[in-house]
């Protein structure tokens, strides 16, 4: 077991690129195993019940584990295929989506958010919600939970462990354990729990055992790898993303591509044919890639993923893994990741903490690379103020996460055309952030009175007042300062 761990550095990370350290970037090579090194194009002739040779999608994905690893994840990979054609799990999966979740969710049209992005004769775009905030759970993360606390229990597992950011997989992951009695280990970063207590005490409520590192998700997804590999034989890694190792993101995908299988079928019987536009926000990409995995193959869908600019692109304090990042291999599988010239992890930051993963799924990096998804990123302040705009015209609370996704409709809209069908995909609810927006008000407003007479400096972190000034002064008190304060 020690030579396992001892082995962790170089499964998590591995620069695709030769860095400065030779004899480490060898290290990293040597004990990498990679499933196969083929590299095929996504099929858009793809089936959920089709099996993947390869684990590839162009050059990203892939197994680049130990060894020792490598047997854990072909046995998952055959068991859950097997599961995907078995017509009494397949059932009861979907007697718990509808009886437990409350699948399906509702396709909303938002009318007074369309309304507010028409011109003067009433002409834009048509804008609806898919509303996955009304799972049980407040968000999309239980379709995925559900479906593999199932499989691990069919497989014999009764011991899960898992790591959550914003602390959404961490309730549903607790939540579905709680259904099935399986046993519930959560590992949290230090200060996502003091982020999110909320949703600390839901998990404790519900019977899991929250275990605290230090840092945020990235080293809590750390954490929960070592703790799955220290009981290999009993416990279930659930990861809760489309990221990981071979067959991880096609799981997560295939469990969590409901949303966009409802999507069609709601659009088709509401809007009377497919949309047109559809948005989601991006971290590691399990509610993008659900809602659109069912379009891939229609070219006239076009499909546009939102990532957390933070506070600016050029700030390095952002998660736009797409927008940003580099080629690598983080955490078993080829995809884009935040690190930096010795090919370590450099840590994300977002307002929402869901979007804080330096590592994006190689599903997604396939998309950008061959261009059939394309990727933008908005600020956090951005994602406040679209947070602030559906609560007042819809009467919706959407996750910050979520907000991301509604915020880049404030340049979208004016470039559609009339009557153009937008679906943004409304990933969970943000009752969890409503104490955070308010305090993040308060330190916007106070900001904006000490910053009228500034003088630039560059030294500190970025301001972000209203005219997003990227050189604060030394006398102004920088939101990017009391932000950090405030949540972490």
């Amino acid at each position: 077991m020690s030579k396992v761990c001892s082995l962790q550095p170089s499964i998590l990370v591995s620069k695709n690129k030769i860095c400065n350290n030779e004899k480490k970037g060898r290290k990293m090579i040597k004990y990498a195993t990679p499933f196969n090194s083929l590299n095929c194009s996504l099929s858009m002739n793809h089936t959920s019940s089709t099996k993947s040779s390869t684990g590839k999608f162009g050059k990203f994905g892939g197994k680049y584990v130990p060894e020792l690893l490598v047997t854990c994840l072909n046995d998952l990979e055959d068991e859950f295929y097997k599961a995907l054609n078995d017509v009494e799990f397949q059932e009861e999966l979907r007697s718990a989506l509808r009886d437990y979740v409350g699948r399906e969710t509702p396709l909303y049209h938002a009318q007074r958010l369309s309304e507010h992005y028409k011109d003067k004769d009433g002409r834009g775009p048509e804008i609806y919600l898919k509303r996955e905030d009304l799972n049980h759970g407040g968000a999309h993360k239980i379709n995925n939970a559900l479906a593999q606390a199932m499989l691990a229990k069919r497989m014999g597992r009764m011991s899960i462990v898992t790591a959550t950011g914003a602390g959404q997989h961490g309730v549903a992951t607790a939540a579905v354990c709680a259904k099935l009695g399986l046993s519930c280990t959560i590992i949290m970063g230090r200060l996502d729990i003091e982020r999110q207590p909320s949703n600390v005490r839901l998990m404790k409520l519900l019977g899991a055992q929250v275990k605290s590192v230090d840092g945020n998700y990235k080293n809590a997804s750390s954490g929960a790898v070592r703790e799955w590999v220290a009981n290999l034989e009993t416990s279930y890694h659930l990861l809760g993303s489309v990221i990981g190792p071979h067959p991880c993101p096609t799981m997560v995908r295939e469990f969590q591509s409901v949303i966009g299988k409802e999507v069609r079928k709601q659009a088709m019987e509401k809007l009377g044919g497919k949309p047109d536009v559809l948005v989601a926000c991006v971290g590691g990409g399990s509610n993008a890639m659900g809602l659109f995995h069912e379009f891939i193959e229609d070219e006239g869908v076009r499909l546009v993923g939102v990532e957390a600019a933070g506070y600016g692109l050029e700030s390095g304090w952002h998660s736009a893994t797409l927008s940003k990042g580099e080629v690598g291999v983080y955490h078993g599988a080829m995809s884009y990741l935040l690190q930096d010239d010795d090919g370590q992890i450099v840590g994300p930051y977002s307002i929402g903490v869901g979007l804080e993963c330096p590592g994006v799924g190689p599903e997604l990096s396939y998309l950008k690379d061959s261009g059939r998804a394309e990727f933008h990123a908005v600020r956090d302040e951005e994602a406040l103020h679209a947070y602030k705009r559906l609560c007042r015209f819809e009467g919706i609370f959407p996750a910050l996460e979520a907000s991301h996704a509604i915020a880049a409709l404030e340049k979208l809209c004016p470039t559609l055309p009339h009557g153009t069908k937008v679906v943004v995909n409304c990933s969970g609810r943000g009752d969890k952030d409503a104490a955070t927006v308010q305090q993040l008000d308060q330190l916007l407003l106070f900001n904006a009175m000490v910053g009228k007479n500034d003088t630039s400096n560059s030294s500190k972190q970025p301001s972000l007042c209203t005219d997003c000034s990227d050189n604060p002064s030394e006398e102004r008190i920088s939101f990017g300062t009391e932000i950090t304060k405030a949540l972490h």
